[in-house]
């Protein structure tokens, strides 16, 4: 018998994101919310799930908290919960570790009652100002029609590999996210290359320094010119705020475009305090003058892999600078390349009510929506090149959802601010409001 109530709002995928709007939503009476993901259950990112890892956020970026400081959802108030909450605070860390995170957020969906794991969405249409979205349970492969007057779109980025790897060919070369999977393995092989710039590259080659002393040779790649850290300077980061998404935003897209190359170490770089770390382990090994197996090399970019004798690959690189080829062989190689939205198939079913850039990708309003309406589907974390490089930020992911439920509600349930920065951005006029000047920015450059 298939299910007839209709929502105010479904959301697709059970991320961080979506599962603080589910957090954000659940106590207003007017809303009526439901959330799928096929996944079993929450977890995040388990392949990366390193004991000493961090997140790169304050534990304010929690799924509620910079949208409702009150939420019971709240960070603190499942340290309060989990009688943890004075050894948080002993402690004297903002920044929490990232399986941390992970059980916080497991917390949270066991407590959700409009989270439905083990639930894959496979169609979508619309039909009498409706969406109609078509849902399979995993276990039982029974199918139910929920209906929604909204949709938001959280089903989240995937693993990344260059085009040139066949993984049926090169068992041995994984991506970041199933590390662990695979961390006894490389442990004990002859040799591993981790290819990458980014922080999970570093959190894998610290991992596996330590087996360096049983005879693992390890190397270190990446296509950037340093191994840079990320930047932190408190101005600097007044640009995660809402006025320079707004600045962003309103600069013609080929501007967005270049600007967005530029600024990889404001949100793809390496914690400073790692860097740090790292070097000093490979100083105290390098102790007496000791030949470290280490390989670390900076303007390496990739270009092939391909399988070689007695279970090796063969690297094939070009140093950028010199222009000159360099070639390594490794037993495992570890793809540190990122993640990048994939687009649902089921959204066929509704493209035509889905507005687009020339280049394909989806044309996101400021509150956004993709819809040609302008006030039925939201999408979560997909929005780069039309927000900036503040999208998949954890601390954005409040202000995101409060814009989504107050827009889906009609009116203010979440106060957003506008205007938190000290800096200006821009050469907008400002008019003077709380005490801080605040600039008037036009729909047009």
């Amino acid at each position: 018998m298939q299910s007839k109530q209709t929502y105010s709002l479904i959301g697709i995928g059970i991320g961080p994101f979506n599962l603080g709007l589910a957090a954000l939503i659940e106590p207003i009476a007017e809303a009526s919310a439901v959330f799928f993901d096929q996944s079993e259950s929450f977890d995040w990112h388990p392949g990366l799930m390193l004991p000493n890892a961090t997140l790169q956020v304050p534990f304010m970026a929690d799924l509620v908290t910079l949208a409702d400081p009150t939420n019971k959802y709240s960070f603190l108030n499942f340290c309060k919960q989990t009688s943890r909450i004075y050894p948080f605070y002993i402690r004297e860390n903002f920044n929490i570790l990232r399986k941390e995170y992970n059980s916080y957020c497991q917390w949270v969906a066991t407590q959700l009652s409009n989270c439905r794991f083990g639930y894959e969405v496979i169609a979508i249409e619309y039909n009498n100002n409706l969406y109609e979205v078509s849902v399979r349970c995993v276990k039982s492969g029974k199918t139910e029609t929920y209906y929604a007057e909204k949709l938001v779109l959280g089903t989240g980025t995937q693993p990344y590999l260059p085009a040139f790897i066949d993984r049926n060919q090169a068992p041995g070369v994984i991506h970041t996210s199933q590390y662990l999977h695979h961390k006894e393995k490389l442990f004990n092989s002859g040799s591993v290359a981790v290819i990458g710039s980014g922080q999970s590259a570093a959190e894998i080659f610290q991992d596996l320094l330590p087996a360096t002393q049983q005879g693992l040779q390890l190397s270190w790649f990446t296509r950037s010119p340093r191994f840079y850290p990320m930047e932190y300077s408190k101005l600097t980061l007044e640009l995660t705020s809402p006025e320079y998404v707004d600045y962003f935003y309103n600069l013609p897209e080929d501007k967005r475009k270049k600007l967005l190359q530029k600024q990889n170490s404001l949100y793809k770089g390496i914690n400073y305090d790692l860097i740090n770390d790292i070097f000093d382990q490979l100083y105290e090994m390098s102790v007496d003058n000791v030949a470290l197996p280490v390989n670390i090399r900076s303007n390496m970019r990739l270009e092939n892999i391909s399988p070689a004798d007695d279970n090796l690959y063969n690297l094939y690189f070009t140093e950028t600078e010199q222009q000159e080829p360099y070639q390594c062989q490794a037993n495992h190689v570890v793809l540190a390349t990122g993640y990048k939205y994939k687009e649902p198939a089921f959204l066929q079913g509704i493209a035509e009510r889905i507005n687009r850039q020339p280049d394909g990708l989806f044309q996101v309003q400021r509150d956004y929506t993709i819809d040609v309406n302008g006030d039925e589907l939201f999408v979560q974390n997909v929005e780069l090149h039309t927000h900036g490089f503040v999208t998949p930020d954890l601390g954005m992911g409040a202000y995101r959802n409060a814009h989504i439920i107050n827009k889906v509600i009609g009116r203010e349930v979440y106060h957003i601010e506008k205007r938190i920065a000290f800096q200006t951005f821009g050469t907008a006029p400002l008019r003077l409001r709380s005490g801080l000047a605040e600039p008037v920015y036009s729909n047009t450059i």
